[in-house]
């Protein structure tokens, strides 16, 4: 589902208008990537990440399909922006409860969506 919302969103233009409201309950975080897997059982190439958003929301795991730029030691100690406040989501054998934030690149592939500088882990986003 993840792929086929990506491609949907970057073949159109511009979404309709929210409000700001609508905005506010879009809980984006920073965190700091603790752990990075292989995920040789996803459909399509991925690792699992486990990701420390501070002391009010923790750490949390998530699936994400950046194998084109990103090796596993590169992604320890690095930050990231993730929705923090989907519903859980199984993505094989993991329970994925975040949404790791990325823009796709020329080809399609994922950039990962990272501050330019360092912040506290579990930093909303405004």
């Amino acid at each position: 589902m993840k792929a086929a919302l990506e491609n949907e969103v970057s073949e159109q233009s511009a979404q309709p208008d929210i409000t700001f409201e609508e905005f506010l309950n879009v809980d984006i975080r920073v965190g700091t990537i603790l752990r990075a897997e292989p995920f040789p059982e996803a459909r399509k190439p991925a690792i699992k990440l486990w990701i420390d958003f501070g002391p009010g929301i923790g750490e949390k795991k998530s699936s994400a399909q950046i194998t084109a730029h990103y090796d596993l030691e590169e992604l320890l100690g690095r930050q990231v922006a993730a929705v923090v406040n989907f519903p859980p989501r199984q993505i094989g054998p993991i329970m994925s409860e975040v949404l790791t934030l990325g823009f796709p690149d020329e080809n399609g592939e994922v950039v990962l969506f990272a501050p330019d500088f360092k912040v506290p882990d579990g930093g909303r986003l405004f």
